[in-house]
């Protein structure tokens, strides 16, 4: 997202020097390209963890695109703010998010395309662009976002378990609008623990609210 800042910090960069010794050969027999994704609730630090994850690839080396689900709603921020407010069912990963265009994307990048057109989400302009990502010399793509444990042609799914009580500190510091102390956002926080409680099962890495990686069996 347009505007977006991505603060790293400590426990980001532990989570990801934990994970990719445990995937890094893996990367590397991959005769395609590999596809990461990290989901969790709002605020919990996935985007964060994404570019951790991406530098340590760089160190080994290894180069790798950054895609965030922010990109892929149908509406700009404040308008899908918007509908969600004037109809309860405007809501969650089948109805408000285009991950069929995220799907494509990286079945493109699989499918060894150089190059992906995205949608790009202006957060101040509250507009929908498009953008060309050049994808020479990537290997891995990492997504990133809510819903991400439902994607398509995942190699490895990491899933961070941080609730918004978790995360009210860290929501408070990305200071998005008016969000934090909303009761509607905190309505809307709630239903998405719900929509993505399940989703933890499909991880191959969970990341406790302590930011602890566990590895799922």
């Amino acid at each position: 997202m347009k505007g977006d800042i991505i603060i790293l910090e400590e426990h980001h960069r532990k989570a990801a020097e934990k994970i990719l010794p445990e995937i890094i050969e893996k990367i590397k027999a991959k005769a395609t390209r590999y596809i990461i994704t990290v989901a969790g609730e709002s605020g919990s630090g996935k985007s964060e963890t994404g570019k951790a994850i991406a530098d340590e690839l760089e160190k080994h080396d290894i180069k790798s695109v950054l895609l965030g689900q922010d990109d892929y709603f149908f509406l700009p921020p404040r308008s899908n703010d918007a509908r969600r407010r004037e109809n309860e069912d405007w809501l969650g990963p089948h109805v408000e998010v285009n991950l069929s265009v995220l799907d494509e994307n990286l079945k493109d990048a699989i499918n060894g395309k150089q190059e992906i057109a995205k949608p790009l989400v202006d957060y101040n302009e509250n507009l929908i662009v498009e953008e060309c990502i050049s994808l020479e010399g990537v290997k891995v793509l990492i997504a990133e976002g809510t819903y991400t444990s439902l994607l398509k042609n995942v190699d490895t799914r990491i899933f961070i378990a941080r609730n918004r009580l978790d995360t009210l500190e860290h929501r408070q510091q990305r200071n998005r609008g008016d969000e934090v102390g909303d009761p509607f956002i905190e309505k809307v926080l709630v239903m998405e623990h719900k929509i993505i409680a399940g989703h933890k099962q499909l991880a191959d890495f969970m990341i406790t609210k302590n930011y602890d990686v566990i590895v799922v069996e």
